[in-house]
């Protein structure tokens, strides 16, 4: 149990922050109201270490969207990169071996930089799914499997995180060309359009939302294991009280 403890309260610490996220005093308000948090450090009293916790997810998750967030956040991480829609993509083939290999390569970066303008959104949620943590979300945490925080925060913030996402996303797609590269990849593939078939159309909006939540919540989940299997060092003071040095 020390060690899920210890896992959790590193999960995936680092010294940056963001500045979306809600600041670590107001989401340590009402933590005495978990109650006894098993297998924190002796001589802790509950709220101090049902604190420890609040502040381990919530640095954890502010790095994870920290790192989506940044240039190149999903399109230079192969694991969560936004590719060509599965409708499309016979079309894409075709557009490359015709030469268009240009209107192709625009297209996956602008649907990626759309992402990455999106990602700050899930801070704000994150925070208010903290805040929110009862004592059984915290046992369930400590001890469920690798992804037990990523479960988590997929089913306490996944709605609203895509009703957050989705405006974000639809008016940056504009901005950064999405539609336009789109329109004019189906426009240079001209005749290959018909291998959409009948019927078949592509929401870009929907598409790139929800992937953009599916590799959010995937870069939340390797880290969380990553941290789980081997632990690293306790950043803040509290964490030290909390779960040791």
């Amino acid at each position: 149990m020390n060690r899920l403890l210890a896992c959790v309260a590193t999960l995936l610490l680092s010294t940056a922050t963001l500045a979306q996220m809600p600041k670590m005093d107001d989401l340590l308000k009402g933590a005495g109201a978990l109650g006894k948090v098993p297998g924190a450090a002796s001589g802790v009293d509950d709220k101090t270490g049902a604190a420890g916790i609040k502040e381990a997810l919530a640095v954890g998750t502010e790095n994870a969207v920290k790192s989506l967030a940044k240039p190149d956040g999903y399109f230079g991480n192969d694991a969560v990169k936004i590719l060509m829609p599965k409708d499309i993509q016979r079309v894409a083939d075709a557009a490359k071996m015709a030469g268009y290999q240009k209107q192709v390569d625009e297209f996956v970066l602008s649907m990626n930089r759309a992402a990455e303008a999106a990602a700050p959104q899930a801070a704000k949620y994150f925070g208010d799914a903290i805040r929110a943590m009862s004592v059984d979300d915290v046992r369930g945490i400590l001890s469920g499997g690798d992804s037990a925080a990523t479960d988590f925060f997929r089913k306490n913030t996944g709605e609203k995180l895509y009703a957050a996402f989705k405006p974000v996303v639809s008016k940056k797609v504009g901005e950064v060309g999405a539609t336009k590269a789109y329109t004019e990849l189906m426009g240079k593939a001209g005749g290959l359009s018909s291998m959409l078939g009948k019927g078949k159309s592509v929401d870009l909006d929907d598409y790139v939302t929800n992937k953009a939540l599916d590799g959010l919540f995937a870069t939340v989940a390797v880290e969380e294991k990553k941290i789980r299997t081997n632990p690293a060092a306790r950043t803040t003071d509290l964490l030290k009280t909390v779960f040791g040095k």
